[in-house]
């Protein structure tokens, strides 16, 4: 079983972050510093180097201003839009 660092869907996990991160319009330290964390914290979940529990994701979401079924819903989307186009290369 291949790491799931290196897995399609923590990529797109990882892209949905920095996406909702750039739309509520935070830099990488104003988010760490709503967080209480240095902001290599940010830096480190973006590159993936950092894994987030279910805790540590809720309260990120939270300082997005969105809650966690709005981050999974999203997730899902890009996720399936990724398959999708993995698909129409294949053909």
């Amino acid at each position: 079983m291949s790491k799931s660092l290196y897995k399609t869907e923590t990529k797109v996990l990882l892209e949905v972050l920095r996406e909702l991160r750039g739309e509520s319009g935070l830099t990488q330290a104003q988010c760490s510093q709503a967080l209480g964390r240095p902001q290599s914290f940010i830096s480190d979940v973006e590159r993936g180097v950092r894994r987030l529990d279910l805790i540590q994701l809720r309260d990120l979401c939270h300082v997005f201003g969105i809650n966690l079924r709005t981050l999974v819903g999203r997730f899902e989307r890009h996720l399936a839009e990724c398959y999708e186009h993995a698909q129409s290369e294949r053909e």
